[in-house]
């Protein structure tokens, strides 16, 4: 499922966890969204594009000090404007009172949390079962076993497990370590939303942590684009489609199962990251 095709600018999965958020802001009348990330931020880009676009101001809260890389060039381009946290700073995201001052500066702004996170960003993302299915016929397929996909915050992943109501597992790959609590923000949402925390199964797709990318990745990946003529990216699809590979060589993966692999984008930040392989 190619929703790297969705929009060229608010690419990917990014659009569908924006929606929410922005359907709540215009109900509630607000002038502008302002959210958080780093310097390589798929979710800010797709912030920073919507709102050029749709002619809204946008406020992005990055992680770090101040630098340049290609997205923070696009996000000046794109008339976002930028406060850099720091890194004791940015941990301060998940605290009760993080949006309190933020919300006084930018009076009238919908907050949205990291990577488009919550509930609104997971409901989002259940529109994209739809569409799958709406394309099902295209390749002579009546139905499908099983969903793969890459996981950051595990957002888009609970949505599909919300839209999927048991009907079909997800396994999400997870391009961050254990660490950064994936699995916990995954049955917070499955709760919030009132339903079991099943469903799906989380797998190490990080290969030492997130954004590490190397030789053999790399390779895998271009092996990949090369035979597919798909562009991929290695923090996400590329460690995803990886963790794929190594399941069916595992044999964990039924002969003759229908598999829907969802590419989530994110492609805008491929040439930092490959560069910072070199």
């Amino acid at each position: 499922m190619r929703l790297d095709l969705t929009d060229r600018l608010i690419s990917g999965n990014k659009w569908f966890k924006l929606s929410g958020y922005l359907q709540q802001a215009d109900a509630a009348g607000c002038t502008g969204v302002m959210s958080l990330g780093g310097a390589h931020s798929n979710h800010l880009h797709a912030l920073a594009s919507a709102g050029a676009r749709f002619n809204f101001p946008t406020v992005g809260l990055l992680r770090g000090t101040e630098c340049q890389t290609p997205t923070v060039a696009d996000l000046k381009a794109l008339g976002m404007q930028l406060h850099w946290l720091g890194y004791g700073g940015y941990r301060k995201r998940h605290e009760a009172d993080f949006w309190v001052p933020w919300q006084q500066q930018y009076a009238h702004f919908q907050p949205v949390p990291e990577g488009g996170g919550g509930l609104l960003g997971a409901r989002g993302c259940a529109p994209i079962i739809g569409l799958i299915r709406e394309q099902l016929a295209a390749i002579g397929w009546a139905d499908y076993d099983a969903l793969w996909l890459g996981a950051g915050t595990g957002t888009t992943l609970a949505g599909l497990v919300m839209a999927e109501t048991g009907a079909h597992p997800v396994y999400g790959a997870m391009a961050v370590p254990a660490s950064h609590g994936v699995q916990a923000q995954v049955t917070q949402l499955l709760g919030q939303a009132g339903l079991a925390d099943s469903g799906y199964q989380l797998l190490d797709a990080c290969r030492g942590g997130f954004a590490k990318v190397d030789s053999e990745l790399v390779s895998f990946m271009q092996a990949c684009e090369q035979q597919m003529n798909i562009p991929l990216e290695p923090l996400y699809t590329a460690k995803t489609l990886f963790a794929l590979q190594q399941h069916v060589r595992a044999g964990l993966v039924a002969q003759g199962s229908r598999l829907i692999f969802i590419h989530t984008g994110g492609l805008q930040g491929r040439a930092a990251a490959l560069a910072a392989f070199q």
